[in-house]
């Protein structure tokens, strides 16, 4: 079972948060090899925190050394190898995936040059979160393209059309 709590702070609308964090972790996660973990025995566990630039720009300092903010960061708690193990054999039947912070101020500037909502584009950033989460990245070209091929899946599964379409207005 998947069990995504969302904390809003600051200048956050207030939406559903916890429909939006878990349809959008739900549509990632099956897009993965890691798709069992929807019906796994465990509670896969996931917390979102909608926070300030501010808050975001000392996380980002702090752990990846970079002094600013950025939209979304995430803090796996077990690694990828490890997670299918760790449901099957979970001591108390939780597992905490990991952490997902994401930046108002950033978020709302991107979705405005992307001329889409917030709502949209956080759902996209939780999406990518996730992945990240279960051990995806985009460092290198190929690693980027297989990423982005499952955050496409994932939201044209939630009727979000394709982040990565250049616009040519």
């Amino acid at each position: 079972m998947l069990d995504v709590a969302v904390q809003r702070e600051g200048d956050w609308p207030p939406l559903d948060w916890d429909a939006i964090g878990a349809r959008a972790a739900h549509a990632a996660i099956v897009q993965t090899p890691f798709g069992t973990l929807i019906d796994a025995a465990a509670t896969i566990e996931i917390a979102v925190r909608l926070t300030s630039d501010d808050e975001v720009r000392q996380l980002n300092a702090q752990y990846r050394q970079k002094d600013k903010p950025t939209n979304v960061l995430s803090f796996p708690m077990i690694e990828p190898d490890l997670i299918e193990s760790l449901t099957q054999n979970s001591d108390d039947g939780e597992v905490l995936l990991g952490d997902i912070v994401l930046a108002h101020g950033v978020c709302v500037g991107e979705a405005g040059e992307k001329q889409i909502g917030v709502e949209q584009h956080a759902t996209h950033l939780i999406v990518h979160g996730v992945l990240h989460l279960l051990g995806y990245d985009h460092q290198g070209d190929s690693e980027a393209e297989a990423m982005e091929s499952m955050e496409r899946a994932a939201l044209e599964s939630l009727g979000i059309p394709d982040p990565y379409l250049v616009r040519e207005d």
